[in-house]
């Protein structure tokens, strides 16, 4: 038999269920129902990632080599794939006999050659010391952030702003939605001119440079990327901000000149790690004048009956963020309470961040032979992969995005704010609008 129809029959019985696309195998066989989206195994070694390596690493060891493979626009293979394997019923899973009967058979369909080794430079490979320790740390960050700025610029834009957009309308450019973002943040740390910022996981300093310019702040801004920070200071001294703007290779745990009238904490978090979550917020509130607003912008996922279950992603953390680690939004608050805050405000974003990576993913597909060239095929395979499942991922509900404000409260308890909702929201948009 060739061998789509085996891969077909092999994928059915260990889901259940027909696969939803059609297979073309390196023979030039093919299996499924005409008209779905087509996914390619270009070569045998893809089933022998998977069979070493069972789930999703091995099937993303197989994309990032370029031996698996989607044909056409990649965002309807995902959904229905992701839906074959998240929404399978209860009570289908193979039982022990049929997952050896598929083993042997996916063997067979392998060959009987060694284990292939991952896909050379794109993943990680040495980690040394204690997790979220300060070296570890800096490991991480590295990995994922000093692969090259002219390749961030050809995926964010002219913004350099890596996190989520605030859209007034689902047809906002990324600029403007970026520069949307930018300001909402900036008006909910009330800042005035000659007050103190500090920007934790700064980027490429975009909302630092744009509290500094547009508000006259004086902003300390730190990074673990020494490319990120070099690029900053290059932007501060085009800009003429320099002396208004401090960008430093300093993590959150070695800052201690507050206090500082405001923080903010945009995409950052999801670094720290849940066993340094409370020593993050503590750090954070003991930076903060009291009256001081903190604004943490947080990746966020759904709890979990059994919390102690959660395992990091496997493709993103060998991937995209090692180390990295997501937390339901309450515990986020607790946690922020827990170490003195008064969290005031929380806004979800979920819906913005989507329509942000599907422009990110449109940046990196309409330049991509560029895009390799300034990394290698199997970064930029892994960026496409990761930012489009991640719209998918925030489209279904499945994670979200929130800002949560928070204040140090004096002793007075007077909090700062005004009595009313704050309406932070840039003009013009509707949630019907963003929904279009």
């Amino acid at each position: 038999m060739s061998a789509a129809p085996r891969i077909a029959a092999l994928v059915e019985r260990l889901l259940g269920a027909p696969p939803p696309v059609l297979i073309r195998a390196w023979d030039g066989s093919e299996a499924g129902p005409q008209g779905a989206p087509v996914v390619v195994v270009r070569h045998p070694r893809a089933l022998r990632r998977m069979l070493f390596r069972p789930g999703e690493l091995g099937l993303a060891r197989a994309w990032v080599a370029g031996e698996l493979d989607v044909e056409g626009e990649l965002y309807p293979a995902l959904d229905v794939i992701s839906g074959m394997v998240w929404n399978r019923p209860e009570g289908v899973a193979p039982a022990g006999r049929s997952l050896l009967a598929a083993g042997r058979e996916l063997l067979a369909l392998a060959g009987p050659v060694p284990v292939p080794p991952p896909p050379p430079r794109e993943e990680v490979r040495r980690r040394t010391g204690p997790l979220h320790s300060l070296r570890r740390d800096r490991q991480a960050i590295s990995h994922h952030y000093d692969v090259g700025n002219d390749f961030y610029e050809l995926v964010l834009g002219p913004s350099m702003v890596y996190s989520c957009a605030v859209f007034g309308t689902a047809g906002d450019t990324l600029e403007t939605a970026q520069a949307n973002k930018l300001d909402l943040i900036c008006r909910k740390l009330d800042l005035r001119e000659g007050q103190r910022l500090l920007d934790v996981g700064c980027g490429w300093g975009s909302l630092a440079l744009h509290a500094a310019r547009e508000y006259g702040a004086r902003v300390v801004g730190i990074t673990l990327s020494t490319e990120q920070a070099e690029y900053a200071r290059t932007r501060a001294t085009k800009e003429g901000l320099e002396d208004r703007v401090e960008f430093r290779v300093q993590d959150y745990r070695e800052t201690d000149d507050g206090p500082f009238d405001a923080i903010s904490s945009v995409g950052m978090a999801e670094h720290v790690g849940t066993a340094r979550y409370r020593e993050y917020a503590g750090q954070l509130f003991g930076l903060l004048r009291e009256g001081g607003r903190l604004l943490n912008h947080q990746i966020a996922r759904r709890p979990m009956k059994d919390e102690s279950s959660y395992r990091i992603d496997p493709f993103i953390d060998a991937y995209v963020f090692p180390d990295g680690e997501l937390a339901p939004v309450g515990r986020t608050v607790t946690l922020l309470e827990r170490a003195g805050f008064e969290v005031r405000d929380l806004e979800s974003l979920r819906e913005h961040y989507a329509l942000t990576l599907r422009q990110w993913v449109r940046n990196l597909e309409e330049r991509w032979e560029e895009a390799v060239r300034l990394t290698s095929p199997g970064r930029a395979r892994v960026w496409r992969l990761y930012m489009a499942a991640s719209a998918l991922s925030f489209e279904r509900g499945h994670i979200g995005v929130n800002q949560v404000l928070a204040v140090r409260p004096p002793a007075t308890g007077a909090s700062g704010l005004p009595l009313r909702t704050r309406d932070w929201r840039p003009a013009g948009g509707t949630e019907k609008d963003l929904a279009a």
